[in-house]
């Protein structure tokens, strides 16, 4: 295709936007978005959900474009930055560990063989059972704020909330001549 058809074809879409422009406007550029994608290394799968996403974004927001001379531009900007969300995203994503999958295969913790955690088990029944059970897994299981939000299915946000709150809960409970003591220990 050359660029004076691709020209015509982008022109009669900012022009008239409606559902037979678009279809021109998609086979035109989807092929060229896709291939952008997968020239920084996106999953060919992947690339085309993402060149999609672009051409939504383009069907809903080509009204917006002031200088039709820039479309061309303008696309690959909003490709761009559908890439660097994709990227960004891959980026903060953290491996896990299905633990209901494991079955029998893990024994369960005994808390009263821990010593102090026999001590941390007293003061867990000043918890509700969402933040004692969030307490055992940061404290006793030494899981990272990430694991345990991912785990309960739930923001880490709220994770260091009931973490925080736990703590303000508790502090109540204990005397500052136990923990005087301890320190010296």
């Amino acid at each position: 295709m050359t660029n004076l058809q691709e020209s015509e074809i982008m022109e009669r879409f900012l022009e008239q936007a409606d559902d037979g422009s678009f279809d021109a406007v998609f086979r035109t550029f989807s092929p060229q978005l896709v291939a952008f994608f997968r020239r920084r290394g996106v999953e060919n799968g992947v690339a085309e959900d993402l060149a999609q996403e672009v051409m939504f974004t383009v069907y809903r927001k080509a009204g917006q474009l002031r200088d039709h001379k820039l479309f061309r531009a303008w696309l690959f900007k909003v490709a761009r930055n559908a890439a660097f969300r994709y990227f960004g995203q891959r980026m903060r994503e953290v491996p896990t560990v299905d633990l209901t999958d494991m079955g029998d295969l893990l024994p369960a913790p005994n808390y009263s063989a821990l010593g102090p955690a026999s001590e941390f088990n007293d003061w867990m029944k000043f918890l509700d059972a969402q933040e004692g059970e969030t307490m055992k897994l940061r404290f006793i299981e030494e899981w990272e704020y990430h694991e345990i939000a991912a785990a309960q299915a739930i923001p880490i946000g709220t994770v260091q909330w009931r973490v925080f709150n736990s703590k303000k809960k508790l502090a109540v409970h204990l005397s500052p001549v136990r923990v005087v003591e301890r320190r010296a220990a």
